[in-house]
């Protein structure tokens, strides 16, 4: 094997650009910025998605990103700034890599993805509660 998964991911973290959740969260309902959530569809129906977030699978990604291809998602030209997020991080980063290998500016991903996303709105919940 010539790389494998571990070196993928730390390759992506050096190149690509991040926020913490709580940076990210400043952005949100900012009209120049568009969340992008990579996860698969039953991901968002079971744990949910950051308002107002575009769906683009992973696995699609490449296609939607491609302006000859017939997926091609107009969103892409809209020149925002995005913010990549997926579960935990690790789709994000190697997404928000590759949109900036096809030409993509203005690419970040958010660390943690939507796991940290929700635990730390659980938290502001609980702090508020008290």
């Amino acid at each position: 094997m010539k790389t494998n998964l571990k070196t993928l991911l730390a390759d992506a973290q050096a190149e690509v650009n991040s926020y913490t959740v709580e940076e990210a969260k400043t952005k949100l309902g900012n009209p120049d910025y568009v969340f992008v959530d990579v996860r698969e569809k039953a991901e968002l129906e079971n744990e949910g998605s950051i308002p107002g977030a575009v769906h683009i699978p992973r696995g699609m990604l490449e296609f939607c990103l491609e302006p000859s291809s017939p997926y091609y998602n107009p969103v892409f030209e809209s020149g925002k700034n995005f913010i990549f997020y997926c579960k935990s991080g690790g789709r994000s980063v190697l997404s928000a890599q590759r949109a900036i290998e096809m030409g993509l500016p203005k690419v970040t991903h958010m660390e943690g993805g939507y796991l940290a996303w929700k635990d730390h709105f659980t938290k502001a919940s609980v702090a508020s509660a008290q």
